[in-house]
């Protein structure tokens, strides 16, 4: 794990794109081609490279799995975790980014109960799209389809801004494996993606612009701080330039399907975040969800795992103490 603090608070600086880079524009700028893909064995080679630089600053994973999928095959990781009683977190990162976003969050959460984290399919990671994702209900069947192979009958889950939003799909179209859904400043759920967001992040998206693009808008979803180049930034450029995502732009979760929602929500919602409006963003949780579980934190940006990973596994530990045992 990282040891010096003021370089492990730039890696969470840096961990701001996962939220939100790509969500919009990288469809508004897609053109036709059934499946994502590597663009060339040469950009996964330095992916891959980064991907495990980047992996070493995590606890190592008790097991590793590749799950086939109708879609293709997920990378799952396991983590071994506290003895608890609780059904395991499965951890969904935003997009871009893969598993070792988690790396200042793992450690805490491995004190509340054992962990799997998956790369999300047709993203950037060790996962492999061999399908065409065409809906929203293709998205919650790979997800599914992955919970179905693990051990374990029910999960609580725990997703970080799109991840958020497909730990929620599955939630409102397969909930039959959900214990529990938490999720980390999600979009799409609680409101939608500001027009300004969308347009900033236009020139992040293109992969032949300087990287210095890319990092200005990083910095602005960061509530302006500074990015430098660490393991993880480092992997998330690779991706960004070396794949090229061909999956449809999320539905917004409607507040009558979350408030229709069998299993316990709690949302941490970061209010100092640009990927929604924070305040109408904890309105709509408020009034929805079944159980009321809200937690704002106002001085967040939406790098709200690296910015506050005790905090959150404080709050996770009271919710899932009182809803994510069998």
């Amino acid at each position: 794990m990282t040891k010096n603090p003021r370089r492990r608070r730039r890696l969470l600086i840096a961990l701001c794109v996962v939220g939100g880079l790509v969500v919009s524009a990288a469809f508004a700028l897609r053109t036709p081609s059934p499946v994502g893909h590597w663009n060339s064995p040469e950009g996964f080679d330095d992916y891959r490279s980064k991907y495990d630089a980047a992996m070493r600053d995590l606890p190592a994973p008790a097991a590793v799995r590749d799950v086939r999928t109708e879609y293709g095959v997920v990378r799952v990781y396991k983590f071994a975790g506290a003895k608890s009683g609780l059904h395991p977190l499965v951890l969904l990162p935003g997009t871009s980014s893969g598993t070792p976003v988690w790396a200042d969050n793992l450690r805490s959460l491995l004190a509340i109960t054992d962990v799997y984290a998956l790369d999300l399919l047709g993203e950037p990671g060790m996962s492999i799209q061999d399908k065409p994702i065409t809906s929203s209900e293709d998205k919650a069947a790979w997800l599914d389809q992955t919970l179905a192979a693990l051990p374990e009958r029910k999960f609580n889950l725990l997703g970080l801004s799109i991840g958020g939003w497909t730990t929620m799909n599955l939630a409102v179209r397969r909930p039959d494996r959900v214990a529990t859904v938490t999720t980390l400043d999600a979009v799409y759920v609680y409101d939608g993606l500001p027009f300004e967001v969308v347009i900033r992040s236009l020139p992040a998206t293109v992969k032949w612009l300087p990287r210095s693009w890319r990092d200005s808008f990083n910095s602005y979803t960061a509530g302006g701080k500074p990015v430098e180049h660490v393991p993880v930034a480092d992997m998330i450029e690779s991706g960004m330039k070396n794949y090229t995502m061909r999956q449809p732009q999320p539905e917004r979760i409607t507040e009558e399907q979350l408030a229709a929602l069998p299993m316990p929500v709690l949302a941490i919602i970061a209010g100092r975040s640009v990927m929604h409006d924070p305040a109408k963003a904890r309105s709509t949780a408020e009034r929805a969800l079944r159980t009321k579980t809200v937690a704002f934190y106002p001085d967040a940006s939406h790098a709200v795992n690296g910015e506050y990973p005790d905090r959150i596994a404080s709050d996770l530990r009271t919710f899932l103490t009182a809803h994510g045992r069998s």
